[in-house]
């Protein structure tokens, strides 16, 4: 099935699914109490709202978007788009909704370094055994100038994470301790294990922000993008802050 098709046969089966709805309609509470416990133990609800396409409902859990119908019968699953534009019509929604405010970052806890005129600000959560964050640190910000780049070692893929960014808030020269390792494969020199570090701030940090995986890059209007983009995806999103 090609893009297009896949696109109506969506809104075609959130169609189907409030045809199948019961004819009462029920209050957002209602649903979040009756789709709550058919989301598996310990899930839990945040917020239930109607949307103004095919009689579906949203609802919101952690990060995480599902739909359902008025009875709260069924439950969708996927991406709702607009089969006129094309818009990704639940991507907008979920932007929205994991947007932060950048200007609560805690950055006195993150590595700091300028490019340029520095005019252009992200914060990048990574993992020091992250392969992907190399790749994003290699193949786009190695390419891009004039931006300031707050790092947060999120350490979240094993243990020796924790050791690697100990070693790295501790050095002498951050920055550099964080490219030799990151860039060339130079590990950083052994610290004293009972040097402070904000390893536990920034990972309570990260599970607020809902950071699931690294590298995950914020920028300064609060929307973010996970994973490794390249340097044009990072150029064109730059373009869109004002």
């Amino acid at each position: 099935m090609n893009r297009s098709m896949s696109k109506i046969a969506l809104l075609m089966a959130s169609g189907l699914m409030m045809s199948c709805a019961g004819a009462e309609t029920p209050t957002e509470a209602s649903i979040k109490k009756l789709i709550e416990p058919r989301l598996g133990e310990g899930a839990k609800v945040d917020s239930v709202k109607e949307t103004p396409y095919g009689g579906l409902y949203e609802v919101r859990t952690g990060g995480d978007i599902l739909y359902t119908d008025k009875a709260a019968q069924y439950l969708f699953v996927g991406h709702v788009f607009d089969a006129k534009t094309s818009q990704d019509l639940t991507k907008v929604r979920l932007d929205e909704v994991n947007r932060i405010k950048f200007s609560d970052l805690p950055l006195d806890s993150a590595m700091k370094s300028v490019k340029g005129n520095g005019k252009r600000v992200i914060a990048v959560f990574e993992d020091p055994n992250c392969g992907y964050c190399k790749r994003f640190r290699q193949n786009a910000l190695k390419e891009i100038d004039n931006v300031t780049v707050y790092t947060f070692m999120y350490n979240i893929l094993s243990p020796d994470s924790i050791v690697k960014s100990r070693n790295v808030w501790c050095a002498q020269d951050r920055n550099k301790a964080w490219d030799d390792w990151m860039l060339n494969g130079k590990a950083p020199a052994t610290v004293a294990a009972t040097c402070a570090n904000p390893h536990e701030k920034i990972l309570a940090l990260g599970q607020q922000l809902r950071v699931s995986g690294t590298p995950a890059i914020f920028f300064a209007d609060g929307s973010r993008i996970p994973g490794a983009v390249d340097a044009k995806t990072l150029e064109q999103k730059f373009s869109t802050i004002k």
